[in-house]
């Protein structure tokens, strides 16, 4: 009877004793066929060849690569008929023999009277998941405070990193190599900190202080600086998937994600506790705040969850939503949690204890979440927003906008006024043209009012639920609905209460930001260290499953988790713990007794990234601007902006950068605009040529290629030429001898003295070269310069 029930809900129009008499007749003979035909290729026990698994009716009805299998009720339109039939060379099943043709008719009836199928979706977790067994995984252990080793080269350890360091060392009977030059050790320190290289007044500062004191006075430095802050930021976002556009379709503009830049360059600058920082990120929204500019810093960095790859012009709605939420519970995994989770949409994980129930329940919380809306332009859509709280700065920014803009106005008014009073033909060929640039003008600023402040964020939608699984992420074939809740394997205790009405975020925001997570702090503290070290204490940096790399010295992972989290989640302090330990002062020469280097006897070395490299010539040029933060995208300029002013018809409004901010030129790489398609734009087409990650990317470990492309780059490009340009003039700027320059030169560009050899073949190289002009011979030896691989390697 319960099956009858079943079978009436599904096809309404059956009655009641048809709708048994269907179950009936799939109990006793399709479904029997199927287990014997079909379920070898085609069921979640067995294989699952095209896509197409048998064993559930949602199975069926989403179909397999080629489309549903079967139509009910329509025996031509059902692909399965055609296949069993054998009318269709290329689609015979099973494909060894024909069935007998009384199987065939049993199949053929099924779908005469509807298909019926009482069996229900397969539930969603299954024997593989162990979790039992998966939390034996070291990464699922709890986080214990080692104490540091004893050592029998006492004398080594500068702090208690060191201990760690030596003690695996002299139990594998090596030893640490050599400590890096003192300039070396500065332009490291400085570049991992802050992305610049250091300025030759302070290189000359810390060769001149031979206190005890000289390391920790320049690390101090660096972390109180505005450039540490934009450089950890630069960091994070490409955790981010962050851009200046939505999406890869068209050139649609996000106008707000600078703010959500900003708000991480602030966070690291005055060094957010990093629990609170992820509190803000998943929650900001939700969390109390005592003043308005605080409530704007919270919604402000939920843009976290938005900021990231959607195809905001896709026809089918529904899928472009539940894919911007697999976007979204893949991040969240990879970035505080080193969890690989995007598979899990479709299956349980392959290797890890994480199952389909587990991703279901965290994209609930996300489902919940307003993240997209439809707009008036055709079939666009775009990312949430929210008005933020109004502070007195934006009530002065608008009443000037609006100063201008009533300007503008009159000024159209009047040449109309003229126009309409005036046949000269010459007069009027001159006014229409105005009048028309003024119209543009004025539906530009109209568009883009600053006095309104928007921020890229999210809100808990009207009726938070559960969401139901997709079979094989098909969110037309739905199976069992999940509970919201958090990933098992990493629990320590029961699900979180969801209170009605909320989507479940801030249970999330706590459970990741708690001290208890075992994942947490790992993963943080592991990311802090690739960066300084080059290579992660777990060298799989944002996969800490069982095919991940087991940590190199596990005991210390977990001494600096477990002071990470009592010195108050302060990423400076442990900065500060690790820049100013002995083994980060060590040589990168190679050494041939450890080749991998996991022992770390010696310093990695690592390339400098893309904004490294064009910052570090604007440093040595001395044309760095001051920070400026605000849009990267040069949006105030109208002839950058395509489908203005808006009418009924209009599609989305898009951009097209003819016009630059001359200031650009002179900004840090982190603060031009970043794009989805086609080549960075202006001078930032460096990124692109060294290995700027993909916006639509979540990583926080770089590739590092090596490609004729980046010579060839490095010879030609008009920014190399520039900022060579600029070094030699200011070079030339001071009444000096040549080998005072010279030695200035090195300073400015290699961040060390220059030798005598080095200094003997430029004053040949300029005396050869002066032919072309003094400004040219030494723009040549600046490019030169730019282009050797101690510029652009970190040693």
């Amino acid at each position: 009877m319960l099956a009858a029930l079943a079978m009436a809900a599904t096809f309404p129009s059956l009655p009641l004793a048809s709708a048994a008499a269907g179950a009936s007749f799939f109990r006793e003979r399709v479904e029997p066929l199927l287990q014997k035909r079909c379920y070898e290729c085609h069921s979640h026990g067995g294989k699952i060849k095209g896509g197409l698994v048998l064993d559930s009716r949602a199975g069926w009805q989403a179909g397999g690569d080629s489309g549903p299998a079967v139509v009910p009720g329509s025996l031509e339109k059902s692909r399965l008929i055609e296949a069993v039939r054998y009318l269709n060379p290329d689609l015979e099943m099973p494909p060894k023999a024909k069935l007998p043709d009384g199987e065939v008719a049993v199949f053929e009836e099924w779908v005469r009277l509807g298909t019926p199928d009482p069996r229900e979706a397969k539930t969603v977790e299954k024997a593989g998941v162990d979790l039992e067994q998966g939390r034996r995984h070291w990464a699922y252990q709890p986080v214990r405070d080692a104490s540091p080793p004893a050592v029998q080269d006492e004398d080594w350890p500068l702090n208690e990193v060191d201990a760690f360091i030596l003690a695996k060392q002299e139990a594998n009977g090596l030893k640490p190599g050599p400590e890096a030059d003192p300039h070396v050790w500065l332009r490291r320190v400085t570049l991992d900190l802050t992305g610049l290289p250091p300025t030759e007044a302070e290189i000359v500062e810390f060769v001149a202080d031979h206190s005890p004191k000289a390391h920790e006075r320049v690390v101090d430095r660096l972390l109180s600086s505005i450039a540490y802050g934009e450089r950890w930021a630069r960091h994070w976002l490409d955790l981010v998937g962050y851009a200046e556009q939505i999406g890869t379709e068209g050139k649609v503009f996000a106008e707000h994600a600078w703010r959500y830049r900003d708000y991480l360059v602030e966070s690291f600058h005055h060094d957010k506790p990093f629990d609170r920082f992820i509190r803000e990120q998943l929650a900001g929204d939700l969390l109390p705040a005592a003043s308005p500019r605080e409530r704007r810093e919270n919604l402000i960095a939920t843009g976290f969850i938005l900021l990231g790859d959607v195809d905001i012009n896709a026809i089918d709605k529904l899928k472009m939503e539940h894919d911007f939420v697999d976007s979204q519970v893949s991040k969240v995994g990879t970035a505080f949690l080193g969890m690989t989770l995007g598979c899990v949409r479709c299956h349980d994980h392959k290797f890890d204890a994480i199952g389909q129930q587990d991703y279901y329940a965290l994209a609930g919380m996300f489902r919940s979440t307003r993240t997209t809306f439809k707009t008036p332009h055709g079939i666009w859509s775009n990312i949430h927003r929210v008005p933020l709280p109004e502070l007195e700065e934006d009530r002065r920014i608008g009443a000037a906008h609006e100063e201008k803009l009533a300007a503008w106005r009159q000024q159209k008014q009047n040449l109309e006024t003229e126009l309409n009073a005036t046949e000269n033909k010459e007069l009027r060929e001159k006014l229409k043209p105005a009048i028309t640039q003024l119209e543009l003008r004025i539906a530009h600023g109209e568009y883009f009012h600053p006095g309104k402040p928007q921020a890229i964020a999210v809100q808990d939608g009207a009726k938070p639920t559960d969401m139901r699984v997709t079979i094989r992420g098909n969110p037309y074939a739905l199976g069992d609905a999940v509970p919201r809740g958090l990933v098992r394997v990493a629990m320590w205790g029961p699900q979180p209460e969801i209170p009605a009405g909320q989507s479940g975020r801030l249970q999330l925001a706590e459970w990741i930001a708690d001290s208890r997570n075992p994942l947490t702090a790992r993963v943080a503290v592991n990311r802090v260290w690739q960066k300084l070290f080059g290579e992660g204490l777990v060298r799989s940096v944002d996969y800490f499953g069982t095919r991940g790399d087991t940590p190199s010295h596990p005991e210390l992972l977990d001494h600096l988790a477990h002071r990470f989290m009592q010195e108050g989640w302060s990423q400076k302090k442990l900065i500060r713990t690790l820049a100013l330990s002995r083994a980060y002062r060590l040589s990168s020469e190679d050494a041939a007794a450890e080749p991998e280097n996991k022992l770390l006897t010696r310093m990695n070395r690592q390339r400098l990234d893309a904004e490294s490299i064009r910052d570090a010539m604007l440093v040595a040029s001395g044309r760095l601007a001051a920070p400026s933060g605000g849009p990267g995208l040069p949006l105030e300029f109208p002839e950058n902006i395509s489908g203005l002013p808006i009418t009924a018809k209009s599609n989305h409004p898009q951009f097209s950068i003819r016009t630059e901010r001359v200031s650009q030129n002179h900004e840090r790489t982190l603060y031009l605009p970043v794009v989805r398609t086609g080549t960075q734009p202006g001078s930032a087409r460096l990124r692109d040529v060294f290995d700027f990650p993909q916006p639509a990317q979540f990583t926080s470990k770089r590739s590092e290629t090596t490609v004729p492309t980046q010579s060839l780059y490095l010879l030609n490009a008009d920014l190399i030429r520039e900022r060579g340009e600029d070094l030699a003039k200011s070079l030339l700027s001071v009444k000096e001898d040549d080998t005072v320059r010279l030695a200035r030169l090195w300073l400015r560009v290699l961040s060390r003295p220059i030798t005598a050899a080095e200094r003997e073949d430029a004053l040949s190289f300029l005396q050869a070269s002066r032919a072309a002009g003094e400004t040219r011979a030494w723009t040549e030896l600046a490019r030169a310069l730019f282009g050797t691989n101690e510029f652009l390697l970190r040693f």
